[in-house]
């Protein structure tokens, strides 16, 4: 764990990344970087090597893949050819040949909102950095956490050498289908489904460091706020909060935590019942809903800290500009992508990854807590 301290907010330019890796060209010998001015190069195919070295394709085949019979000087005279002429197969025919697609499968909820789009980002470009350099190209596929109709469909279409699930669920039906498979799957969070492999951040120590800290001020009164209790991520932050409570010797107060409040109606009414209990701090398990705390608390002219301590399990550019500035979790969606396609590329190419990899957090204390 890391902790810094964030006295005034910054300015974050968010970008968006293509989800492609860039096309291969081909280039002679007398420019292996680029092409002479006024060159026009296309890409040699197997038939081009053959027909220059006057062998059968079949030949240049076997020498490219290694497998079958050919003669040591043949084998060295085409693989000289194609270094010096920058041959790239196939990337369709290398997959025939490999019995591989050469994609992965990334599956993505629909059920986020527009909060969660940094993060999902993140997690992606994560995922697409290490994918190409693999070769790999992405298929994405944003479907409802209980439909599995399109995973099916991509598992009997045998699009995809593996899958990564982005967000994983307490009843987790893709990461259960994907169990009963052989097909090698990672989730970006804790699943108990069969032959997953699982990276994470850790959630659970995070909230325990974050609410202890607090407790250590002498603050009592810490009411928590979170989203779908559906999400494992939702009960690992809630197994942090309460684990917090016990290593102090102080009873949990399940009194004060709320779940299920990510919708604006239903977070509005119960923040008037809170706010009318006199509470100390006000908890949220993550960005979007600290978000909406604050602009209550402005409404109701209540001033943060003096009045009502906030902090969030999530910290990301929503927070940022808060004046006063927020303590928060800071976790590294990137880092948990790529992480997470690595993993994928280990057991894809017949290795025995880690089974479960956890990441870890920065603790950012802000003034709201002050």
């Amino acid at each position: 764990m890391r902790c810094r301290r964030s006295s005034r907010p910054r300015c974050l330019t968010m970008m968006c990344y293509a989800l492609r890796r860039p096309s291969l060209t081909c280039c002679g010998p007398d420019s292996p970087s680029r092409p002479r001015e006024g060159r026009v190069l296309k890409n040699i195919t197997i038939a081009d090597v053959a027909e220059a070295l006057g062998v059968s394709k079949t030949t240049v085949s076997r020498a490219i893949s290694g497998k079958g019979r050919i003669g040591k000087e043949t084998r060295e005279r085409v693989l000289a050819y194609i270094e010096e002429n920058n041959y790239k197969p196939s990337i369709i025919a290398k997959g025939l040949a490999q019995s591989k697609t050469y994609n992965i499968g990334v599956m993505m909820p629909t059920e986020y909102h527009i909060a969660d789009l940094p993060f999902f980002q993140s997690c992606l470009f994560g995922i697409q950095e290490v994918a190409a350099g693999e070769n790999y190209d992405i298929l994405l596929s944003i479907s409802p956490p209980g439909d599995t109709e399109q995973l099916k469909r991509i598992l009997s279409n045998r699009k995809v050498d593996g899958v990564i699930l982005m967000r994983t669920f307490v009843k987790d039906l893709q990461a259960e289908l994907l169990g009963e498979t052989e097909i090698p799957f990672v989730t970006i969070g804790t699943t108990d489904a069969q032959g997953a492999l699982q990276v994470d951040s850790d959630h659970k120590n995070a909230c325990r460091e974050l609410t202890a800290y607090l407790l250590n001020k002498n603050l009592r009164k810490l009411v928590l706020v979170g989203g779908d209790k559906r999400h494992v991520v939702t009960q690992k932050r809630l197994q942090g909060y309460r684990e917090a409570f016990l290593e102090c010797g102080l009873p949990v107060p399940d009194n004060l935590v709320f779940l299920n409040m990510e919708q604006p109606d239903v977070l509005e009414q119960k923040l008037e019942q809170i706010l009318a209990q006199g509470v100390e701090v006000i908890l949220c398990m993550d960005d979007m809903l600290c978000g909406r705390v604050l602009k209550k608390l402005r409404t109701k002219k209540i001033p943060v800290p003096q009045q009502v301590k906030v902090a969030s399990f999530y910290h990301s550019t929503i927070l940022e500009q808060n004046v006063p500035s927020v303590t928060s979790l800071s976790f590294d969606g990137k880092e948990l992508g790529q992480t997470a396609c690595r993993r994928l590329m280990e057991q894809i190419e017949g290795k025995t990854p880690e089974r479960v990899t956890i990441l870890g957090y920065e603790l950012v204390l802000g003034d709201s807590t002050e």
